[in-house]
């Protein structure tokens, strides 16, 4: 992927699965490619604030950001399933605390010398940490999250949002709209946008894989129903034009060019996350074969272009 000219990789943190996931910790990933690679930025999307003591965070990110030369991007957000909560003993209450103070803590850590204050859900410290940061460095930070309190924390502190795909960025750019008092696009370039992505040597494969995609990300759906203690019966069956138009990009080279340029265009954002194993419905060796596909086929056309060049990513 280095070679090929992707501009990114974000890892998703899953904690406590069964069977185990190799990789339960995106900072340990994200070392371990940022010492292979030479020029592709690492992302995590997300870390999940609420289960970190921000100064341990903040150092960690901080040497991140160091080892890489500036290659590292911090995405940030509040939820994770509720056994990862259970199994640490943590409040599902206590998030929306843990994630904001956590994040000023943090950020502060990286500028000044910053304790933590009585009144915090973390134990108060005696003494003060940091800067971490030398000055005029600076850490990129994206929040994820759709819930007012969540977003209008990224609007107070100007950061950008990673944008999620199931469910699709509507509502959260919803969200965004009405706490920044906007009237909606174009968004924030350095926002980040996801989808799925079926690349095939013609249109007509593609969409056949994606014929056969569609019924297995809908059991998915009903897993995580079952998971969340949610009626299955809410879960609607997907809507294949829906589906296409908000959540996939799908086709030839020429096709998947003309569909991301044609989101970029309309959102305003040019980082794009690409998922090709579709949350691992796909098999990885088919998957890494698309993204090598895309990368041959339709990245070198996508940079070409001066003013529509959208950062395309991998997210895992």
């Amino acid at each position: 992927m280095d070679a090929l000219g992707y501009d990114g990789m974000w890892f998703n943190e899953f904690h406590f699965q069964q069977p185990p996931d190799p990789y339960p910790s995106t900072l340990l990933l994200a070392s371990a490619i940022l010492a292979r690679t030479e020029r592709i930025r690492v992302g995590t999307s997300i870390v999940v604030l609420p289960l970190y003591h921000p100064f341990l965070l903040a150092e960690q990110a901080a040497q991140l950001h160091a080892q890489s030369g500036g290659r590292f991007d911090l995405g940030v957000g509040r939820g994770t399933h509720p056994t990862t909560l259970q199994a640490l003993g943590i409040p599902a209450e206590e998030t929306r605390d843990r994630f904001g103070q956590s994040l000023d803590v943090m950020l502060s850590a990286w500028r000044q010398p910053t304790s933590v204050p009585q009144d915090s859900v973390w134990p108060p410290s005696s003494v003060a940490v940091g800067p971490m940061l030398a000055e005029g460095d600076s850490i990129p930070v994206y929040i994820a999250g759709s819930t007012p309190e969540t977003v209008a924390i990224a609007v107070e502190n100007d950061m950008p949002l990673l944008l999620s795909l199931e469910p699709n960025e509507v509502r959260q750019l919803r969200t965004y709209d009405d706490l920044a008092g906007r009237a909606g696009g174009p968004y924030p370039a350095d926002f980040s946008i996801s989808r799925y992505v079926m690349i095939g040597e013609t249109r007509g494969a593609a969409l056949r894989a994606v014929d056969e995609l569609l019924p297995r990300l809908y059991e998915r759906r009903l897993r995580y129903a079952r998971a969340q203690h949610r009626d299955p019966a809410t879960v609607m069956p997907i809507d294949r034009d829906v589906f296409l138009s908000e959540q996939m990009i799908a086709g030839d080279a020429r096709d998947c060019i003309d569909q991301l340029t044609a989101l970029r265009d309309r959102t305003g954002i040019d980082s794009i996350r690409l998922i090709f194993n579709c949350n691992g419905e796909i098999a990885e060796e088919r998957a890494d074969a698309m993204a090598t596909l895309f990368g041959l086929d339709a990245l070198p056309a996508l940079h070409a272009l001066p003013a529509l060049s959208p950062k395309t990513e991998i997210s895992r």
